[in-house]
């Protein structure tokens, strides 16, 4: 028999918490991964660290623009667009 705690934990109605916040930390690790990988400021082993604050503009700007940020540049800031355009263009 399912402990007390199981009973009020593992009920159907909790599992979009659940989702949600399983979703939330795979975000945070997601950034946290990419920050220690690819994140210019960010330096971890002894070399980077001796190396001070470096002036590599090229290597700042290819962090900041990635493939997301290029590819929403020039959308236009809607959810569903399709909708927005039925109620808002006069025919």
């Amino acid at each position: 028999m399912a402990s007390p705690v199981a009973n009020r934990w593992l009920r159907p109605e909790v599992y979009p918490l659940f989702a949600a916040v399983g979703v939330a930390i795979g975000i945070c690790g997601y950034q946290l991964f990419r920050n220690l990988r690819i994140n210019p400021e960010v330096r971890i082993n002894k070399e980077g660290r001796a190396a001070g604050v470096l002036e590599n503009f090229a290597e700042g700007q290819k962090y900041a623009e990635h493939s997301l940020r290029k590819f929403v540049r020039n959308k236009t800031p809607e959810i569903m667009p399709s909708i927005n355009k039925f109620f808002t263009d006069p025919k």
